[in-house]
């Protein structure tokens, strides 16, 4: 006697080889068996003949620390198919990070994590608040802010104790259940280390298996050289490694820098050095507005940030820096200030400009648009999210052809404003688009690269394949019918074709329709 017996659908695995006939049969929460025409009863039969049956989806890099929390957390990730969610990228986690820094870092991760109420002070803490979910949320420990809670967000070499209270709270936080650390060397104040300074910061991961997930320092014209620098920190601490996001912005750089990153990266794992990356499937990125300025303007947080910007001695530097630096990944100099939209802004006299790039905002207001985008920052305390328009799509195709990556979305929750289409329909495009109209890759190989390549990344034991002994975390619906519904200009939609769901062995969505059950696990 089954839970659950799904019949007569095509099963792809997880693995990368073709789809097979199967039924799939689910008890106490497990995969029980898969085959043919399996013998015996269940309580809940399920017809999927017609359509795929896979593992759920898995995003190994979104950033819903916050939204986590809110009511109705989930239905924007279980209508994409998704059944696991990992927060805390890009050195940016919710927790851990005591009072003396507290609002600093909660007002700069805002356009990102977005804006609420959680207990920061230790990854246990935060773990606790949160309440029953749909499905399986984890979270990473962000070294952006294990170094910001220990010398808040300044540049310059750290002290002793600051090392030493920085590796205790890392500590604490894998021990509370984080499942790896992630970086953001593009951001403040992680940008401020040396390669050697932080290797000594990511001491407690020497010789171990825990994950090390990275937001390289450069993903322009310097992409090589930053992915480089991440295989030199890897080697010296022993420990696995998984670069987000991979991409090279800047037209001079389309074509011309991921086949060598990518030769890079085959190379080490063939010298046997655990390493994997992922890419999300869109040309546009989003991020907050900060991101766009040079970082010796970033210390101490927004409320000095926006103090420096208004002085006209900084704000003359800062505009001869976006026009000619590659030091940093200029992302003015390298797509333009056309390719940048505000999608996130919180005055209501600014409303107006949520859409608008920043070239066409200037216009409007007949400033330069260096100065507008100062203006605004300013206005909004620095609470400015964007959409910018950086990749290429012979980029996106070559990383996805690759062997060891995973799809993401890489999706901000901004409190307000106007999100990223990828928050609700990326994994439904990547089959969409890059198997079905673009024929970049097979079905098998795009469900591969959505459930047991991300499991594999970051260490999900028992997760991501359809086989006995495994979580019975199930998508069934028709390829055919996937179609992402959510623009640019209209994001807030939700996607077609996902027809069923089950999440630890749970139904959560049938015909399209939110069941109201909460069994996600805190991974």
């Amino acid at each position: 006697m089954w839970d659950i017996l799904i019949r007569g659908g095509t099963v792809y695995d997880g693995s990368e080889k073709d789809g097979f006939a199967a039924d799939v049969a689910v008890a106490d929460g497990t995969i029980a068996a898969v085959g043919p025409h399996l013998n015996g009863n269940a309580a809940r039969e399920i017809d999927a003949r017609g359509m795929a049956v896979t593992p759920g989806f898995i995003d190994v890099h979104r950033h819903g620390d916050l939204a986590a929390l809110r009511p109705g957390f989930g239905e924007i990730e279980l209508r994409q198919g998704l059944t696991t969610v990992i927060n805390g990228n890009c050195g940016m986690s919710a927790a851990p990070f005591g009072p003396a820094h507290r609002r600093e870092i909660l007002d700069y991760l805002a356009p990102i994590i977005g804006q609420g109420d959680a207990p920061t002070h230790t990854v246990a803490a935060y773990r606790a608040a949160l309440p029953p979910l749909p499905l399986n949320v984890g979270t990473l420990v962000g070294g952006g802010v294990l170094r910001a809670d220990a010398a808040g967000l300044a540049d310059g070499p750290l002290s002793d104790d600051q090392y030493r209270q920085l590796h205790r709270q890392m500590e604490a936080a894998l021990s509370d259940g984080a499942l790896g650390v992630s970086l953001g060397l593009g951001y403040a104040p992680e940008c401020y280390y040396s390669t050697d300074e932080l290797i000594r910061a990511l001491a407690p991961l020497q010789n171990t298996s825990i994950p090390l997930t990275v937001h390289t320092r450069d993903e322009g014209t310097h992409v090589d050289k930053s992915v480089a620098e991440m295989l030199t920190v890897a080697r010296a601490l022993r420990c696995p490694l998984h670069i987000s996001h991979l991409k090279a912005i800047g037209r001079a750089n389309w074509g011309q820098k991921i086949p060598a990153v990518l030769q890079m990266l085959e190379d080490a794992r063939r010298r046997g050095l655990d390493v994997s990356w992922d890419v999300y499937p869109y040309t546009a990125g989003s991020t907050q507005l900060l991101h766009v300025l040079p970082p010796e303007v970033l210390q101490g947080g927004a409320e000095a940030i926006c103090r420096r910007l208004a002085d006209p001695a900084c704000r003359a530097h800062v505009k001869q820096r976006l026009q000619t630096a590659e030091d940093y990944n200029n992302i003015v100099a390298l797509m333009g200030w056309e390719n940048i939209y505000l999608t996130s802004l919180q005055k209501a006299e600014n409303q107006p400009f949520i859409g608008k790039s920043v070239a066409e905002i200037a216009a409007i207001q007949g400033k330069p648009e260096a100065d507008c985008a100062f203006d605004l920052l300013i206005a909004e305390g620095g609470d400015i999210a964007m959409v910018d328009f950086i990749a290429a799509e012979e980029d996106i195709a070559a990383i996805l052809r690759s062997s060891a990556v995973s799809v993401i979305s890489d999706s901000t929750y901004p409190t307000a404003g106007r999100p990223h289409p990828r928050l609700y329909g990326a994994f439904v495009r990547a089959i969409e688009k890059y198997v079905a109209q673009d024929r970049v890759l097979t079905l098998p190989q795009a469900i591969h690269r959505m459930t047991a390549a991300p499991a594999a990344a970051l260490h999900l034991q028992g997760r991501g394949e359809l086989r006995p002994g495994f979580a019975a975390d199930i998508n069934i619906f028709d390829p055919k019918r996937l179609h992402e519904t959510g623009t640019y200009a209209h994001p807030a939609q939700y996607p077609t074709g996902i027809d069923t769901v089950v999440v630890n062995g749970a139904i959560v969505l049938r015909r399209g329709a939110l069941t109201g059950a909460k069994p996600g696990n805190i991974l």
